[in-house]
């Protein structure tokens, strides 16, 4: 299967076929532009158009190196030429969140040398886990501050994809080295000039200037050396 989604974040329609069909309801296609629910990431929702006929895309979920997508009626059949089409909405919504996830994940790194833990977007906020055994909240609205001066800087981002020693090269991404099996042979890398290089599976937008300012509204301690903000885009 080929995840368009790696190399066009803003492929909105794409044609397909279908290669399999289970239970009637989910579809597994040879080419795909909906991202499936994971790395703190939720998945695309949509539709497929089958001679005018129209199927909604419930949920996409990763299985191993397939990508099934759960329609909500059957009539899809194995080899069905049809078209495919991402809420583009909520695709897009996604992608800001993700990047300004980035941002802010590699603003507390530099400021704190903080590791992050973990990440969970959403439609009304996205919060950014990480490792810190004091939690300083007057420094919040430092980071904050730090964060829209990077989107204000409407810096390009770019993603490349390297061979598996090229990306070992990088420092933030050869930390991860042991979480890439040794059948992965390239790697997908998402860079932003002078605050961040990462891997990463996600959709993300192609200029800082896309995402709109964000606010931390929620700082709080999960446990021991963990810790947890939220933020959100402000109404401007």
């Amino acid at each position: 299967m080929e995840a368009l989604y790696l190399k066009d974040c803003y492929l909105k329609e794409s044609e397909a076929t279908v290669e399999s069909v289970k239970d009637d309801t989910f579809v597994v296609l040879d080419r795909t532009i909906f991202y499936p629910n994971s790395g703190g990431q939720p998945h695309d929702t949509g539709k497929f158009v089958k001679d005018g006929e129209e199927f909604s895309v419930v949920y996409a979920g990763k299985f191993g190196d397939t990508i099934s997508h759960e329609v909500s009626k059957p009539g899809l059949t194995l080899g069905d030429k049809i078209i495919t089409l991402i809420d583009w909405d909520r695709r897009y919504l996604f992608m800001k969140y993700h990047t300004a996830s980035h941002i802010l994940a590699a603003t507390i790194h530099t400021e704190t040398g903080a590791q992050i833990s973990g990440n969970q977007i959403g439609e009304d906020k996205t919060r950014v886990d990480f490792s810190l055994e004091d939690f300083d909240r007057e420094l919040i609205q430092s980071y904050e501050t730090k964060v829209n001066e990077i989107i204000d800087q409407k810096l390009p981002i770019s993603i490349n994809i390297m061979p598996r020693d090229e990306a070992f090269q990088i420092p933030s991404v050869v930390k991860l080295k042991d979480a890439f099996p040794p059948d992965i042979h390239e790697i997908r890398v998402i860079s932003i000039p002078g605050v961040d290089q990462q891997a990463c599976g996600g959709t993300h937008v192609a200029n800082t200037g896309e995402i709109p300012h964000i606010e931390i509204f929620k700082a709080e301690n999960k446990g021991k050396n963990n810790r947890r903000v939220y933020f959100r885009f402000r109404d401007e």
